[in-house]
């Protein structure tokens, strides 16, 4: 009985809210990556949202005050059946999901409320779901793990206040030793297959060269791009009677016998590098066998200590913790939480982990899937850090080459998708691989030219240039056919005026959509510019375009 009475209140506040606003369903939903009959169902009292951040970016749009909001809420858990006080307790850092994160709005027609007054009413709302979450995901709940993730094509649409794109999120692995860089645009670089493991670094005990290393640090130097040094490979002096790693060098998945011998290397290596490595990854897939078979806790005392080698010599480097990978498979979260309830995330700046299709052939929307289920793992262990995508799989090698229209189109969607899971955590993404020429799908091979892959994803850079993200949607959610998806940005013409651009691409098959109000422009990956006119419609189909407004 007070749940429906609260679907009425929920419903006649919105009302008010979306008529005062003079707003149309369909400008409302377009501003939240939101459909408009969806809209409609909550206006009436047909639906009622499942998270309160959607309705706090609804009440924002139309120029709610702080005490709407008050009131929002408390019609919210009582048409929820949440009006209960929540228990429980979550480890300090805020969650990245756009339920736990609501944002200003943009463009709003209205006059807004006062800012101070709306921060401390959201910063209460914030808490009060948060600690919410935490009871309903504790550790203890098997049955939030057996919730499926959604599929391509069923992620949730977000919007918020619009954020810098950083070029380093476009990174690329180095798998080259030459000091060669791309001749395509990237941001940042990761060294790994480089020869800078552990074993090459230091051959004998206190016997280093770092001639390779220094090579590479001193190229990305001179192109400006930031470098993240990755632990791995422990040299057979160390460790002699263990397991040997993936290498001919030598080198062994397992911890050094004495860890004395990581700390000095950790610490020459920090000295050595200076400011020129900008961040370390403390381990290399670290819950697959061929790389590390030690057992969690030392490789958490591992973490601690380096960690507190590197932050005393270089305090504005950023310590990333040993990446996961598999993370479509439980045994993989089960790894995750073992090594968070050790404490292991607590020396760390941000969280290693592998996203990656399943299937090399897979669309890449669907590492969302496991987009999700890290962050759900992650709120189960208390711990919410930025999210770096350090790599692939262990078997990518293994796949036939993809043809090189499917190469071009995956690759630029990778970092497409990557963004789109911004507001789950995801905060940098590092292909895999630069250099090497035997993997499925080629950026560019040393000593050649950028494949069509390698020229795309340099274009989608040169797109995204000092872009500002605003949201992501797809399918009916965001007023879009089911198979496609869509990324706003806020983005410099050359008078340094922000205009809208939106970049659109399906994840299998085609779908005809119109431009919408103000579109210019569509821009291709090849490099073309197609000229639109009002009431144009626009075939949108694997390969992503940009449409400019004015």
């Amino acid at each position: 009985m007070a749940e429906a009475e609260g679907v009425r209140e929920l419903a006649a506040a919105l009302a008010a809210l979306k008529g005062r606003s003079g707003l149309s369903y369909q400008e409302l939903g377009r501003r939240l990556f939101t459909s408009r009959s969806t809209l409609h169902r909550y206006c009436t009292g047909r639906a009622v949202p499942g998270d309160y951040g959607l309705l706090v970016r609804i009440a924002e749009e139309c120029g709610a005050g702080p005490e709407e909001l008050n009131d929002l809420l408390r019609h919210w858990r009582t048409a929820t059946g949440r009006d209960q006080a929540p228990t429980g307790s979550l480890k300090a850092g805020g969650s990245n999901s756009p339920a736990h994160s609501p944002s200003p709005a943009i463009d709003s027609p209205k006059p807004r409320p006062n800012a101070s007054a709306v921060r401390l009413v959201l910063a209460a709302i914030v808490a009060l779901f948060v600690l919410s979450g935490a009871a309903a995901s504790s550790p203890g709940d098997a049955g939030a793990e057996r919730t499926p993730a959604p599929a391509a094509g069923a992620a949730a649409s977000w919007a918020e206040a619009p954020k810098a794109v950083e070029p380093e999120v476009f990174g690329v692995t180095m798998n080259s030793s030459s000091g060669a860089m791309p001749s395509f645009r990237v941001g940042s670089l990761r060294l790994w297959d480089s020869e800078t493991r552990w074993a090459q670094l230091e051959p004998k005990q206190g016997k280093y060269d770092w001639s390779t290393l220094d090579r590479l640090l001193n190229a990305a130097e001179r192109e400006g791009l930031p470098t993240l040094f990755v632990f791995g490979g422990t040299p057979a002096w160390a460790a002699p009677d263990a397991r040997k790693a993936a290498y001919p060098d030598g080198s062994r998945a397992a911890p050094p016998d004495d860890l004395a011998d990581w700390d000095t290397f950790v610490r020459a290596l920090v000295r050595h590098a200076g400011d020129r490595i900008d961040a370390y990854e403390l381990w290399v897939m670290a819950n697959h066998p061929h790389h590390y078979n030690g057992s969690v806790r030392t490789l958490v005392e591992m973490t601690r200590r380096a960690s507190a080698a590197i932050q005393a010599a270089d305090p504005d480097a950023t310590v990333v913790c040993p990446s996961v990978t598999g993370l479509w498979d439980q045994k993989a979260h089960e790894y995750l939480l073992r090594f968070a309830e050790a404490g292991g995330y607590q020396y760390c700046d941000a969280a290693g982990v592998k996203l990656y299709q399943r299937h090399v052939t897979d669309p890449p929307e669907t590492m969302l899937d496991t987009v999700l289920r890290i962050e759900r793992t992650f709120h189960r262990a208390g711990y919410h850090l930025p999210v770096w995508s350090t790599g692939t799989t262990q078997s990518l090698p293994l796949n036939d080459p993809l043809d090189e229209d499917m190469a071009a189109d995956h690759a630029v969607r990778f970092y497409l998708t990557g963004l789109y899971a911004r507001n789950h955590g995801v905060a940098r993404l590092y292909f895999y691989a630069w250099g090497n020429g035997k993997l499925p799908l080629v950026l560019q091979a040393e000593g050649q030219p950028p494949t069509k892959a390698g020229r795309f994803v340099g274009r989608l850079q040169q797109w995204l240039s000092d872009a500002r993200l605003r949201g992501c949607g797809n399918g009916p959610q965001a007023s879009l056919p089911d198979n496609v998806w869509e990324c706003e940005f806020r983005v410099p013409d050359t008078d340094g005026r922000l205009r809208t651009a939106r970049a659109r691409w399906t994840h299998t098959g085609t779908a005809e959509v119109p431009n919408g109000p103000g579109a210019k422009r569509v821009h291709r990956l090849d490099g073309s510019v197609q000229q639109v006119r009002p009431g144009d419609v626009q075939l949108v189909t694997e390969r992503p375009v940009l449409i400019e407004y004015g």
